[in-house]
């Protein structure tokens, strides 16, 4: 049985939990207060374990846990929060992380929707350079860092006007050989900005260009105020996703090409980095796979061409889903 905490409990004889700040299915983000340093808050990101998981597959979990978390421990960047402690307690594994203050970026989308106005399309611009920075550095680690989580209400603007990319509970450390990958909590990300290929199984490849997706998906909702459609229902109605220019008319033409390029569904038609993606944002290279500045009209016949890996991966997330239901 898995251990529920409370506040006020002390982890390690160190972090004194004050209050959830955050919650999803993979487990908690608490605000502490570390009690060696006193004045000093953090949060602690729980990594709770598979519930049905042997414990031979426990052990493996705790060592995959403390492997990724150790190179995490080692990132280094403005725009990254730092993650300064890691370890077990009471049968569950947690990350300690600076605490960063601030409002996330979703908060700050609906905050301008209640006042009727899209963000400034200036300083959002101003967002995604720090933003994509922080991504493109994670990618340049050895081994590459993929965050697969990335979106509005994980990206926080600091009182001093940085931003800030958060959370790393789906973060997942390619190997050396990128032929496989070790990933310390089992997750799929937020529909609104997960592509396809990472509903797969957990050994199915992703890499870069899966960021480079969520990055696309959430400059989309920066600058349009709106999530756009979500990749499964874009499989199923391609015309579904809309123009960026054609929704807010104050974005110019480069960056909603370069948008609509990082959105393409197959990973192979997408930027392959994350500079190559900035440089499509700022003018400098041409999106030259993107389909945008008009609604396609694609057909079955040519979508089922066009993304016939992605149909396979779709295909066996249906059908188990399926099976699920009937059991």
């Amino acid at each position: 049985m898995q251990t529920e905490l409370n506040n006020n409990i002390v982890l390690r004889e160190r972090y004194q939990l004050k209050e959830i700040v955050g919650q999803g299915g993979m487990g908690k983000v608490y605000l502490a207060e570390d009690l060696r340093l006193p004045g000093r808050l953090c949060a602690i990101k729980e990594v709770r374990p598979e519930p049905n998981a042997s414990p031979a597959e426990r052990q493996q979990e705790q060592a995959q846990f403390l492997r990724e978390a150790s190179l995490l421990a080692q990132l280094d960047h403005p725009n990254l929060p730092r993650v300064s402690d890691f370890f077990s307690d009471r049968g569950l594994d947690f990350l300690v992380m600076d605490y960063v203050p601030g409002k996330n970026l979703k908060e700050l989308i609906d905050d301008s929707h209640l006042r009727g106005k899209n963000l400034d399309v200036d300083v959002v611009a101003e967002w995604s350079e720090q933003i994509m920075d922080a991504v493109a550095y994670l990618h340049r680690q050895a081994p590459p860092v993929l965050h697969r989580d990335i979106k509005p209400a994980n990206i926080k603007l600091t009182p001093d006007g940085r931003i800030k990319l958060v959370d790393f509970g789906l973060a997942k450390v390619m190997s050396g050989d990128d032929s496989s990958t070790i990933t310390v909590i089992q997750g799929r990300g937020t529909a609104y900005y997960t592509p396809l290929e990472q509903y797969g199984a957990d050994n199915e490849h992703t890499d870069a260009r899966s960021d480079v997706y969520s990055l696309g998906a959430t400059l989309f909702h920066l600058y349009a105020g709106q999530a756009p459609p979500q990749a499964k229902q874009r499989f199923l109605n391609p015309a579904s996703l809309k123009p960026l220019q054609s929704i807010n008319g104050k974005v110019n033409q480069n960056v909603s090409d370069a948008v609509h390029w990082a959105l393409e569904m197959h990973p192979d038609n997408r930027p392959d980095t994350v500079n190559r993606f900035k440089q499509a944002l700022s003018g400098e290279l041409p999106a030259e796979n993107s389909q945008v500045g008009r609604e396609r009209k694609v057909g079955l016949g040519e979508a089922l061409a066009m993304n016939f890996g992605i149909i396979v991966i779709f295909g066996a997330f249906l059908l188990l889903a399926i099976l699920l239901t009937l059991l």
